[in-house]
């Protein structure tokens, strides 16, 4: 059972690479520019666009997309880590 949710947690984590890390660097950079008023050379606007998947005329099923994997990732995550699998009871006569 565990083989087959490694397989799962590792084809998950290769498809989410690049749309988790577009979301954090984009989201990450939109506050640094419109807080710290930074200039990096890309309007704030453009960075907003990326970061909620407007740019790709995904904005309605992209977030939702972002959720989803990440509770894959969670789910197969906490599966492997054994914290919610079966407790042995020791043998009380020995």
């Amino acid at each position: 059972m565990k083989r087959s949710f490694r397989k799962y947690h590792r084809i998950l984590g290769i498809i989410l690479s690049v749309p988790l890390m577009l979301t954090v660097l984009t989201g990450m950079l939109t506050t640094v520019v419109r807080e710290w008023s930074v200039s990096i050379g890309v309007p704030a606007s453009f960075l907003l666009s990326i970061h909620t998947g407007e740019i790709f005329h995904l904005e309605g099923i992209y977030p939702i997309l972002n959720g989803l994997g990440l509770l894959g990732l969670l789910a197969t995550g906490l599966n492997m880590s054994g914290l919610f699998g079966k407790k042995t009871r020791q043998n009380p006569n020995n």
